[in-house]
């Protein structure tokens, strides 16, 4: 099993399709072979040394870059750009709010992505190029990437939205088994999602206005628009976590008066009972002197007299408004 962090090596033909190379063809490449676009886990050893002899990207780029836990930013160095982007986890048996990072340096004719975790965005343009369907040129790549980001960072927050929604129905209808522990799982998602977001937004805005000369303005225009959405998806994340905590709130105070309702009525039964109980016990100890007991018709009578008692008690009770 081959353990180089070279995921992939593109040179593209500018016409969506492109060459695949190895370590060699990289170390051959010349900007006039066209635009190069590297794929590397930047965990791999043969990655760190390349990283720090041959890429001849800055010591201090590659800092932030290589940042075990990066915020999301773009920064631009003249004509070349450093961009970081969290996208969705999709891989197996992981959270999605568990974002993965994706770091870019990105040259007029050169793009390095670095990430260690399998990202589906990356894979996704990578398959394009193999298909002859991806980007032509440097500038397209960089869109492509943020777009196909921003796209399913908005398909999660509409998925989360979703639940909520389903959980303020069920709570309206009554069915609350589980929805307390549902809800903080979703205010806990919501929470983890906006604490990249909300940077991601900032840096595709501060992206959208970059006047690098590979960034044309028709793929600005787009970029704008994607900030745009991005901005849209955190006014609704928001939205769902006040939501996710109204409902739960709401869910809260049905309870606690669903429980106030049960000891009220246990309250009534008890004050019903109390002074029946009392009389019980009263004429059932051991003692001498206890009136009518050699009667037969007593234990009618005291029934009765039981009964007369407890319908005082509740035409009182329904007068006071306690029923």
């Amino acid at each position: 099993m081959s353990t180089s962090g070279l995921r992939h090596a593109f040179v593209l033909d500018g016409k969506g399709g492109a060459r695949a190379l190895d370590w060699a063809g990289v170390d051959a490449w010349t900007q006039n072979d066209g635009v190069l676009w590297l794929g590397l886990d930047y965990s791999a050893p043969d990655v760190i040394e390349w990283l720090d002899r041959r890429s001849q990207i800055d010591p201090v780029v590659l800092t932030g870059l290589m940042d075990p836990d990066p915020r999301p930013r773009a920064t631009a160095y003249g004509e070349d750009l450093m961009l970081i982007v969290r996208g969705i986890n999709l891989n197996e048996g992981a959270a999605p709010e568990d974002m993965v990072s994706v770091r870019a340096w990105i040259e007029p004719r050169r793009v390095v992505t670095l990430r260690h975790r399998h990202s589906h965005v990356v894979h996704t343009l990578a398959e394009l190029l193999e298909r002859g369907a991806g980007p032509r040129s440097t500038g397209e790549l960089t869109t492509l990437l943020v777009e196909r980001i921003v796209e399913l960072v908005v398909r999660r927050v509409d998925a989360i939205g979703d639940s909520v929604a389903q959980c303020e129905e069920d709570v309206l209808g009554e069915m609350t088994t589980g929805l307390r522990a549902q809800l903080a799982d979703l205010r806990r998602r919501t929470i983890s999602l906006r604490r990249f977001l909300g940077p991601q937004r900032e840096a595709l805005t501060k992206l959208s206005g970059i006047g690098v000369p590979w960034l044309e303005p028709s793929l600005r225009a787009r970029i704008a628009e994607v900030a745009d959405d991005m901005t849209r998806t955190i006014e609704e994340l928001d939205a769902t976590r006040d939501r996710a905590s109204i409902t739960q709130e709401e869910l809260g105070s049905r309870l606690t008066e669903a429980t106030n309702q049960r000891l009220y009525i246990l309250s009534l039964i008890t004050s019903i009972f109390l002074p029946l109980g009392f009389v019980c016990s009263l004429l059932g100890v051991n003692l001498g002197g206890v009136p009518f007991q050699k009667d037969n018709w007593a234990f009618w009578a005291l029934c009765g007299v039981f009964a007369v008692g407890v319908a005082a008690q509740l035409w009182l009770f329904k007068r006071r408004g306690w029923l």
